[in-house]
């Protein structure tokens, strides 16, 4: 953070130079035109700006010491790589070039977290990304900022700009570098028009005069209005009546028209095949329109950027994966449940993954669900959910390929080994990221995914101790699969809400009530489905922290472990009672995760947002006997996948 901060302050007095230096100049080439951040988050922070300072800091030195204008950037650290791309429009001096690009800089940071972003200038653009964009050039977040102004000449500017800008569309991809700038003169003195087209460098010249297409056609409604700019991911296209750069710096593109003559015959034929061509090119894209049409369609919660739309996971070789986890050896398996075996691999890139084997059973159409299903979950990227390197298919064998969590799950330092080893930060820590996961999974994705089976086995500490959420969306790779109501149950005993373990209803409120005993556990240190024997009788979690809530005896439920200077009383009560507010009995009465954040962010209690009781826990306290534990589940109701005991992408 220090290196990041320290970049922050050189390109504010880059800035500050570049500002006081123009102030009293005509070039002005830092009015932000566009800028967008991704809605994906970046899991490894510290190493991902890390990467982003040292990309920047290659092309600052670009700039100064090669005088580049173009230059893109790689840089990686363990698994998190980032790749950089900036551009100065070419009549730019050295100095306004590297002012534009700190200006950037400083700008393009306000995405946080997000692991792509660009900003876009009259006088340069930069973007970064956790994924390979170089060859990019037109995406969904193409666009288009016109003038308010009406240009002078009337129709005459209005046709003029047409052809200047058809101009620039046609000779600009077949200039070297890809890059043009012309001045039309108009008629009767009333000025001229200032032209630039650009596009990246590292483009085909097939991509660059797809984007030119794109900016042409934007830029046709800014007409007749005196300027106008058209961006896209890999092009830039403007037109002024205000000069924007010297006269000098013309291009003649002249050589790169097309034109008639002797040439028309072979522009004829060359048409012809192309209409032909063009026709057959048309029917296959019917064609697949009305393929496409008949699958359902998934509404996207909108991407700003539109830089990191759904890429297919990374597809492993089965031998591969056999020879890192030693043939699937016992002695390589981390963990076991009722989607498959877990086993821990070395790659011969020397990487420690998490190699899991899905039992999923004979479904038809395999393939094709498979695949997507995977594609979706390998999108999904939070801090707090592990992340999905890849696949692989074999047959009938299906395998899914995790980042590796070398200290295990939540359970193993609640019930395990480190049993008593986290501090009450730590504990609070877990308690929110959880619930920042699930909020993400739930209501920010581009659809909503349900869990399903949260429980302290899934929920695994990355080095820090912060958790990540693992095996969501594997449910979704079950058979027979709805939105609402799922014909196969998959949950933990302990640990499932009532409505979705007995009647098979199944919505985001499950996940909150099973979050709801995890925050419990955490707190307590005690098994959900531990029976707490005391003077009074045998008690299950919820029910001893029902009574205790009832009784105001809130401190009686913390783990005798943590050190009572750690904790303030008021922080715990609140805690324990955002916990019992998710396992209310009405699923409609829990709150949503993203509500959840909020509140154990808020200072304070809140009186007006008391919990009712949880179903199954009595009110009457002289009522102690065997009562039922309030879980959730009955045994009538749980398959195979309810007897998951250890984590899924864990270390041991």
């Amino acid at each position: 953070m220090l290196q990041l901060n320290k970049e922050v302050s050189i390109s504010l007095i880059w800035l500050w130079w570049w500002w006081t230096s123009h102030l009293h100049g005509t070039v002005v080439v830092a009015d932000l035109i566009n800028q967008g951040c991704s809605s994906y988050n970046e899991t490894n922070l510290k190493s991902f700006f890390a990467n982003i300072n040292e990309t920047f800091s290659e092309l600052r030195s670009d700039i100064v010491n090669q005088s580049k204008h173009f230059g893109t950037a790689k840089e990686a650290r363990g698994e998190v790589i980032t790749y950089t791309m900036f551009q100065c429009r070419n009549y730019l001096s050295q100095r306004d070039c590297l002012a534009c690009f700190n200006t950037a800089t400083v700008q393009i940071r306000n995405c946080s977290d997000g692991n792509g972003a660009r900003v876009i200038y009259d006088g340069c653009f930069l973007r970064y990304e956790s994924n390979f964009f170089f060859s990019q050039t037109t995406e969904a977040g193409n666009g288009v900022k016109c003038g308010n102004k009406t240009a002078k000449g009337g129709n005459a500017f209005g046709s003029a700009a047409q052809q200047a800008l058809m101009n620039l569309q046609t000779a600009t991809p077949k200039i070297n570098g890809f890059y043009a700038a012309t001045k039309t003169q108009l008629p009767n003195n009333v000025g001229a028009i200032y032209a630039v087209a650009q596009c990246v460098e590292t483009a085909t010249q097939s991509d660059c005069l797809a984007c030119m297409n794109v900016g042409y056609n934007n830029l046709q409604t800014c007409l007749p209005h005196s300027d106008g700019r058209a961006y896209d991911a890999g092009c830039f296209m403007r037109y002024s009546q205000t000069p924007f750069f010297a006269d000098n710096q013309t291009i003649d593109i002249t050589p790169y028209l097309e034109h008639g003559g002797s040439s028309n015959k072979k522009w004829a034929i060359i048409g012809g095949v192309g209409g032909g061509v063009a026709l057959v090119v048309i029917l296959l894209a019917l064609f697949a329109w009305y393929r496409h049409s008949k699958k359902p369609k998934r509404v996207p919660r909108g991407d700003i950027l539109g830089a990191t739309e759904l890429k297919g996971p990374v597809s492993y070789n089965y031998k591969d994966l056999k020879v890192a986890t030693k043939n699937f050896s016992e002695e390589n398996k981390l963990g076991e449940g009722g989607f498959g075996n877990v086993y821990k691999g070395t790659l011969k890139n020397g990487k420690v993954v998490a190699v899991k084997k899905l039992i999923l059973g004979q479904i038809e159409k395999m393939e094709d669900h498979f695949e997507s299903e995977v594609k979706l979950i390998s999108n999904v990227h939070h801090r707090n959910l592990v992340r999905l390197l890849g696949c692989c298919s074999k047959g009938q064998e299906r395998i899914l390929v995790y980042e590796y969590m070398a200290n295990s799950s939540l359970d193993r330092f609640l019930f395990g080994n480190k049993k008593g080893s986290l501090n009450w930060k730590q504990r609070c820590d877990i308690i929110l990221g959880t619930a920042r996961g699930l909020a993400y999974l739930h209501e920010e994705f581009h659809v909503s995914i349900i869990h399903r089976d949260i429980k302290t086995g899934n929920i695994l500490l990355d080095d820090d101790l912060q958790p990540k959420i693992a095996d969501f969306g594997l449910a979704r790779l079950l058979p027979g699969d709805q939105s609402h109501l799922s014909t196969r149950f998959a949950g933990t005993l302990g640990y499932t809400a009532p409505e979705y373990a007995i009647h098979g209803q199944l919505s985001e409120k499950a996940d909150t009530y099973s979050y709801g005993i995890v925050v419990l556990e955490i707190i307590s240190g005690q098994k959900s489905t531990e029976m707490k024997v005391d003077d009074n009788g045998h008690e299950y979690l919820l029910q001893r922290a029902w009574k205790l809530h009832e009784q105001g005896m809130h401190m009686e439920l913390v783990d005798k472990s943590i050190d009572p200077c750690e904790y303030e009383t008021e922080e715990v009560k609140k805690i324990i009672e955002i916990a019992l507010m998710c396992t209310q009995a009405s699923a409609s009465m829990r709150p949503t995760m993203s509500e959840v954040v909020v509140l154990l962010k808020s200072k304070g209690l809140f009186e007006h947002m008391q919990p009712s009781m949880p179903v199954f826990v009595e009110s009457n306290m002289k009522a102690r006997g065997d009562i039922s534990a309030s879980t959730g589940a009955s045994s009538s109701t749980t398959t195979s996948n309810a007897t998951v005991t250890t984590s899924t992408v864990s270390g041991r």
